[in-house]
């Protein structure tokens, strides 16, 4: 399939963060924060982001489904194109947002290709801390070049656990630690547990354009993903929540632990 190399894509990331993301970035000026709904936050930077990102993908892809983050909350019907096409794109032009609003590093650029109903590229850039990571179906995952996997949980000790859930925060799955927030930011949790600062991680939402990059960075690293009943995920999935974990036996062990826990929050 032509197109936009994997390599070019990062470059495109970073070239749009540096244009109208990085300059804002405790900077953000009067009016250009809003609100998309109550406390859920956008800035001009995430919407003009999207539009950079969406129209070269468009030029280099004119048939696929492009699926943004802030299109979809401007017209919903997007979803319905993007979970029957065979060729798509998710774009997450801030993930984060509310870390960025308030001046936290911790905020990113997502993207991932989708064909077939399976993730075959993805694409996190992280401004602020200056890191880009990529991975492609069957080619493994990437940090600024450098091949990166996931270690296993020796057992000789108990997995460790973040949560954006708020009512799981502080929570102990059945015979674990208390799960500890997460990094409130998918483009960063994802990188951060194949780095080692986290085991797994449990989700209640399944948003394409939060999960669909990390996941694929995940299992190329050697990770496992899974809905809390035990299902498959697919990034065009609409089952909610998400176990992922930085090996089989892990995320086994916490989707079972995890299924009451989701049936209280």
């Amino acid at each position: 399939m032509s197109g936009l190399s994997t390599d070019a894509v990062s470059d495109l990331l970073r070239e749009v963060a540096a244009e109208v993301i990085t300059p804002r970035f405790r900077s953000l000026g009067e009016g250009e924060v809003m609100e998309k709904n109550p406390g859920d936050l956008v800035t001009v930077a995430d919407r003009e982001a999207e539009v950079l990102i969406s129209a070269a993908l468009r030029a280099a892809y004119p048939d696929a489904a492009i699926l943004g983050e802030e299109a979809y909350a401007a017209d919903h019907g997007l979803m319905d194109r993007y979970l029957t096409a065979g060729h798509a794109f998710t774009v997450d032009p801030v993930d984060g947002t509310k870390n960025f609003v308030n001046g936290s590093p911790d905020h990113a650029v997502m993207v991932a290709e989708v064909v077939g109903g399976r993730t075959v590229r993805a694409w996190i850039h992280q401004p602020e801390h200056g890191v880009t990571w990529s991975a492609e179906q069957g080619a493994g995952t990437y940090r600024d070049g450098e091949r990166m996997t996931c270690t296993p949980v020796p057992e000789s000790r108990a997995p460790q656990g973040v949560t954006s859930m708020w009512p799981l925060r502080g929570h102990a799955l059945e015979g674990l630690p208390p799960m500890r927030l997460s990094w409130v930011c998918c483009g960063v949790d994802y990188p951060k547990l194949i780095e080692g600062a986290t085991d797994y991680i449990v989700y209640s939402r399944s948003n394409p354009w939060d999960h669909a990059p990390g996941t694929l960075l995940v299992t190329e690293a050697g990770g496992a993903v899974v809905h809390p009943d035990g299902s498959p995920y697919g990034p065009q999935s609409t089952r909610p929540g998400l176990i992922v974990a930085v090996d089989a036996h892990t995320r086994g062990a916490v989707q079972r632990r995890a299924q009451e826990a989701f049936r209280r929050a």
